[in-house]
């Protein structure tokens, strides 16, 4: 008698039989046990060859079988083995359209929900749901049927991962006949909002319209929308009151997306149950919000673009220990700007490229935006400059609107900031809101806030690019820099502040456009351009392309018409090479030796343009920080390593060193493989990406190259050292770099610092200080009522008389902001603002309430 003689003489003898004969069989011709295909097996399909009664016998008998499994953690040898062929047998019978009656469907269901505690990925449920399917054709559901099949499908939402999972339960619900819900969970702040003004919709036409785009929005498994899904989309959204509506709702929806929630949550996934962040979006509601965003790319709007690049920047904000908190979100977003043509949404890009420094979120916005330029017929560059918007100013850096009666004029007033006031008949300024406007001009009062803010999110943008000239080489004819600069309402706030090289045939002239001509650095017009300027090309003017004694002129001059330049150029520092550097030939080592905050030093590398990864306290191998410069075939090297061996004390919590040292500076050609080290050190050498190259002479790195590279690293240097923090001068952990602080809190002067020293020098005489105060070689010191106070103009940490005791003054907000009210020639320079600010409040040390500092200066 051969084997399914034997299994169908056991169906007379009970099911469960057959079932165990049916699945030792498949395990003996299978060759392995993992990857089982009942299919390929002979005794499973002579089964198929059958009678579909036979077939659902043997289908019940499985599940059965199936049933009588325990939890895995009591498994026995061989038990996975066996269920997971159990299972696999169900699941190839479930395929087949058999003749299923109620009780059998109600018997797949119990089983289904019986599963918790087995592997859930081993028990799909769309077997099931497609039986329910096919009986349904024929039968009417009932109450019953209905109920199990709502609870499933309850709980395969409860703990899908996947939007796969999700849809299935969509499946399962609408084959029992239940009606659909909103597909969002409970816990986001944006969903629960969404959830209680949806559920509110007294409209019924409208709620179920509602439902069924959101349930299309959450199949959203591909990185942009398929044409398929586009056309749905769209046939939705050709509903008047829907669109409507959408546009009312999803701008408020996605700024609550950027709020934490309350209380604490968890979510399940398998057999798992993980708390989650107040900041983590649940995966489900995810999903929507990246349909939802896909819907806005097909009817934008100036407000919608606005908000999907806030959303963006709110979906790549990272959490501890998880990363970026929404991924596909923040790439549905950038999908969702570059597919739209317009300024509008370009200008966005370009915003967000300076906001978010993720690596990967780059060259999504590099892809966006050479999608976009194709389009356009020019270089991303250029797109970058033709896009940038005017929101509506009437002139250079100011709006003026006419409202009840008052002007309004929203001027901007330094590189991240604008001022709104409102203007009387006679001119005369008052300083809140007129009831008028408030009351009459809501609307237009609320565009106003609205473009002030989003001036405010540009203009750190702008500045950084065209900071980033220099290294880039960026030229223009006169008539093409006119249009994109100097008169650009916005981006002529900067162009008007900055000196600029005319090029032409050899005839060249350092300029400034004041009081609407040309001027040279003792401020005469340029007469010869006055005339011709049109033929000539136009860049920016770097200190290296002229001699010292005209640099110092044009310091002098902007200096005298307090102009406060957007960045450091007439004041800016220059690196030249010293005799070490040209002693070590092929690096420097003049920023060796340091103990910077590593996780302050990286966000400084992104905002630089350079690439950094976060090195853990882990076996493994890191390349040294990185910036590429295309335009040169070079790319400078920063060697760093981590600092410290003892986990939780040396590194966050999630494992990354919180300190790193410094060591070399070196210059690669840019398509050489990058060396790697050792997390915590050990030297640089051939990684895996190849053999590493011989690394450039210092003295064929060109000029401008090499004082720009030092610029950036004095700067991670100045910014993250430990030795600018007052609350280090026991030397941190254990005192280990006690010797490092003082040496650096009190030690030489970087090219940050001194060029600090000198526009001290200038400014000191105008300072209602200047007969406390004067410059003793590396300090500021001022003449207290209690004590001399030296401040190191490079750290900004203070030694006091009469024995140099140290003064730990630990900056707030408000002294970091100390310089803003006093003329500076450039913005920026964050350490210039404490020290003017600890030298006022020290020069009235008599004045001062501060428990912590009265107990060391004394009462």
């Amino acid at each position: 008698m051969g084997l399914l003689d034997k299994i169908k003489g056991s169906f007379n003898r009970g099911g469960q039989r057959s079932a165990n004969e049916l699945v030792n069989a498949v395990l003996r011709e299978s060759e392995v046990t993992w990857d089982i295909d009942p299919k390929d097996c002979k005794t499973f399909t002579d089964l198929s060859k059958e009678p579909r009664e036979k077939q659902k016998q043997m289908a019940l008998a499985l599940v059965k079988k199936a049933k009588g499994f325990k939890s895995r953690a009591q498994w026995k040898n061989g038990e996975l083995d066996q269920f997971r062929t159990t299972v696999l047998c169900l699941i190839a019978l479930l395929k087949r359209n058999l003749p299923w009656n109620e009780s059998d469907l109600i018997l797949l269901i119990d089983w289904r929900l019986e599963t918790k505690n087995l592997w859930g990925y081993l028990c799909p449920a769309s077997g099931t749901i497609q039986a329910i399917k096919n009986f349904s054709k024929s039968h009417p559901i009932s109450e019953k049927l209905k109920l199990l099949g709502k609870k499933l499908s309850g709980k395969l939402l409860e703990s899908a991962s996947d939007i796969s999972d999700r849809a299935r339960a969509v499946k399962l619900a609408d084959a029992v006949g239940v009606k659909p819900d909103f597909p969002l969970v409970i816990g986001d702040k944006w969903a629960c909002a969404a959830l209680n003004e949806l559920r509110a919709i007294e409209d019924d036409d409208l709620r179920s319209r509602w439902i069924q785009l959101l349930h299309h929005c959450q199949i959203t498994t591909s990185g942009k929308p398929t044409g398929k899904w586009k056309k749905r989309a769209e046939q939705l959204l050709e509903n008047t009151a829907l669109l409507d509506d959408f546009k009312n709702r999803v701008l408020n929806w996605f700024c609550l997306v950027n709020t934490p929630v309350d209380e604490s949550r968890s979510f399940t996934q398998g057999r798992y149950t993980h708390e989650m962040d107040p900041w983590q979006l649940a995966e489900q509601n995810q999903d929507v919000l990246k349909g939802l965003v896909w819907c806005c790319s097909l009817h934008p709007s100036s407000d919608i673009i606005r908000s999907l690049s806030m959303l963006c920047i709110s979906a790549f904000k990272k959490i501890t220990g998880i990363g970026p908190r929404a991924i596909r979100l923040g790439n549905a977003c950038i999908y969702a700007l570059g597919s739209l043509e317009g300024a509008d949404a370009l200008a966005q890009l370009a915003l967000l490229k300076v906001k978010i420094r993720n690596r990967g979120v780059q060259n999504q916005i590099a892809k966006a935006l050479q999608i976009a330029a194709d389009r356009e017929g020019v270089t991303t560059d250029e797109l970058e400059e033709m896009s940038v918007p005017e929101y509506g100013l009437t002139d250079i850096g100011v709006l003026e609107e006419a409202l009840g009666g008052f002007t309004a004029r929203l001027s901007i007033v330094g590189s991240n900031s604008t001022k709104l006031e409102w203007l009387k008949a006679d001119g005369k300024v008052q300083k809140s809101v007129p009831a008028v406007v408030k009351n009459d001009y809501s609307g237009e009062l609320k565009e106003l806030r609205s473009t002030a803010k989003d001036i405010q999110k540009m203009l750190p943008a702008i500045r950084e690019r065209i900071d980033n000239f220099y290294l880039q080489q960026r030229s223009w004819t006169y008539s093409v820099w006119c249009e994109r600069y100097l008169n650009h309402p916005l981006v002529g706030f900067f162009a008007r502040r900055l000196i600029w090289l005319f090029e032409n045939k050899g005839e060249t002239f350092t300029v400034f456009f004041h009081a609407g001509k040309w001027v040279d650095h003792h401020g005469n017009e340029v007469e010869a351009l006055s005339e011709n300027a049109k033929d000539f090309s136009v860049r920016l003017w770097h200190p290296l392309d002229e001699a010292t004694s005209e640099v110092l002129a044009w310091r002098d001059w902007i200096e005298e018409q307090l102009i406060q330049q957007p960045f450091k150029q007439a004041h800016r520092e220059i690196y030249l090479l010293t005799a070490a550097e040209e002693n070590t030939h092929t690096y420097s080592n003049r920023y060796a030796a340091h103990i910077i905050k590593q996780h302050q030093f990286n966000a400084l590398c992104q905002a630089r343009g350079w690439r950094n990864s976060l090195r853990l306290m882990v076996d493994d191998e890191y390349p040294p920080a990185s910036k590429s410069l295309e335009r040169w075939g070079i790319r400078a090297e920063f060697w760093i390593e981590g600092v410290g061996d003892d986990y939780g004390t040396d590194t966050t919590e999630s494992g990354s060193y919180l300190y790193l040292a410094t060591d070399q500076v070196r210059f690669y050609p840019i398509d050489t493989a990058l060396s790697t080290a050792h997390a915590g050190g050990g030297g640089y050498g051939p990684g895996w990406r190849g053999e590493v190259g011989d690394p450039l002479p210092l003295a064929d790195i060109p000029k401008l190259v090499f004082s720009e590279i030092m610029r950036d690293v004095d700067l991670f240097i100045g910014v993250s050292s430990v030795g600018n923090d007052p609350a280090w001068a026991d030397g941190g952990p254990n005192g280990l770099h006690r010797d490092y602080w003082h040496s650096y809190s009190f030690g030489e002067l970087s090219g940050t610092a001194k060029t600090r020293k000198e526009i001290l020098e200038r400014l000191l005489p105008r300072l209602k200080i200047a007969n406390q105060s004067h410059i003793d070689g590396k300090f500021l010191v001022v003449e207290g009522s209690k004590h001399a106070y030296k401040i190191h103009l490079g750290s900004g940490n203070i030694l006091m008389s009469p024995s140099d005791q140290y003064l730990c003054i630990v900056p707030n907000a408000a002294q970091r902001k100390g310089g803003d009210k006093l003329f500076l020639p450039f913005e920026g320079d964050r350490v210039l603002a404490i020290i003017l600010s600890k030298a006022f409040m020290l020069a009235e040390d008599q004045k001062i309430k501060d428990a912590t500092i009265l107990a060391q200066i004394g009462e």
